[in-house]
């Protein structure tokens, strides 16, 4: 007998669940998380890791993400 694995959607942003572009609602509609949680942690490791160029990052995914359907 031979098991299927239910296949999961694409990254996409979110159309619902959005502040800006809907790109941090998308990846927590794809994992499964809290989308107020990851907001929250995306903006403290942008704050204090200068090593981690939040805004960049942020528009890459705009523009490169597709806008999903939810």
């Amino acid at each position: 007998m031979q098991q299927t694995a239910a296949k999961r959607p694409g990254l996409t942003r979110s159309i619902h669940d959005r502040v800006l572009a809907g790109v941090v609602g998308g990846i927590a509609h794809r994992y499964g998380w809290s989308p107020t949680l990851l907001r929250i942690l995306f903006v403290v490791v942008s704050v204090l890791s200068a090593a981690f160029p939040g805004i960049l990052v942020y528009l890459l995914l705009w523009l490169l993400v597709p806008e999903g359907n939810d």
